[in-house]
């Protein structure tokens, strides 16, 4: 029987979503953060979750738990932000050497949950957001705007719709990315260092020692190749390998996302996203904290700051009363 309901995690309000096999739990208080997607039959942790988490400890570090949203996302040097009709000084978050602004704020905010419900097909909630002038971020970025996201759970995984609508009669700077927490290991009772990850990288983006793209989009080294046909994402050091984003395969077809794989027992994760995503970036948080993140990107990092021409970096804007939308959806092979 497929269900929604509304519980408390912890301390902070959620919604359960019970369809097709899988559970998920939607933190709408803690930025609509999936804390929790677990393939119930198969016994799968999607994402990095504990039981006895605190909602205080998922806030204060947001971005390392389940699949937080961000906008706007990654870094932007010194601050800057510079769109087709204004320059945005925003707060610079990230100390020496670095100096920029990273990942925004949408991620920290508590949404509000708008529709729920559930049939003999699926369950659905809605959660939204209207960023304005009571957020105190809109001092350093005055367009107001509404975040709507649609969770659908059903025997297809979790899909999450995302929709940006511009409410200001200012252009709204356009940079979307989920950083996506995948649990290691998991699948129960398997080994980290049978984890592989595949991802059908592209073009690799360099960075400089801040972080930041040099601007240079090399082709692929050997060990670049290696994500293609699966590298290991864990018990090692992965550090911001930025890559254009192209198509793997999955089941002889064309696939646009990446495929997590536990060798041991063939279980797959597999992480589809829209076409909007165009780049992807893996980090592991030094590789031995029970998680990495393969991240998608609707932009480079720092894009609208770039020489690059847009169809190069992937920033857009969005004309006020116009709207932006990407999904995701995730789900297990057996």
């Amino acid at each position: 029987m497929n269900s929604t309901q509304i519980t408390d995690f912890n301390g902070t309000s959620c919604i359960k979503l019970c369809a097709g096999g899988y559970s998920a739990l939607i933190a709408y208080e803690i930025g609509s953060n999936v804390i929790r997607l677990h393939d119930d039959k198969n016994n799968i942790e999607f994402f990095r979750f504990r039981e006895d988490n605190s909602a205080d400890n998922i806030r204060q570090s947001a971005e390392v738990w389940g699949l937080p949203t961000l906008y706007l996302p990654n870094r932007f040097a010194d601050g800057v932000l510079k769109t087709s009709d204004a320059v945005y000084q925003l707060p610079v978050n990230e100390k020496a050497p670095y100096n920029n602004h990273i990942h925004g704020f949408l991620h920290k905010r508590v949404h509000t949950l708008s529709e729920y419900g559930s049939d003999e097909k699926s369950a659905w909630a809605k959660t939204r957001y209207l960023y304005d002038e009571n957020d105190e971020f809109f001092q350093y970025l005055p367009v107001k705007f509404l975040a709507e996201y649609t969770f659908t759970l059903s025997e297809s995984g979790l899909r999450q719709d995302i929709k940006f609508t511009n409410l200001s009669d200012k252009m709204l700077p356009m940079s979307l990315a989920s950083h996506t927490t995948i649990n290691s290991p998991f699948v129960y009772g398997s080994k980290e260092e049978d984890i592989r990850l595949i991802v059908p990288a592209g073009k690799k983006c360099e960075l400089n020692e801040r972080c930041l793209p040099t601007e240079r989009l090399l082709e692929p080294s050997e060990y670049d190749l290696g994500y293609r046909t699966g590298k290991k994402p864990v018990l090692v050091n992965v550090d911001n390998d930025m890559y254009t984003g192209e198509y793997t395969t999955l089941n002889g077809e064309k696939f646009h996302g990446v495929i997590a794989e536990d060798i041991s027992t063939g279980k797959k994760i597999c992480y589809e996203v829209s076409e909007e995503y165009k780049f992807w970036i893996i980090w592991n948080d030094k590789g031995f904290n029970g998680y990495f993140c393969p991240e998608p990107m609707t932009a480079m990092i720092d894009a609208p700051n770039l020489s690059l021409p847009a169809d190069v970096t992937g920033y857009c804007e969005v004309k006020p009363n116009e709207s932006f939308e990407t999904y995701e959806r995730f789900f297990t092979l057996i």
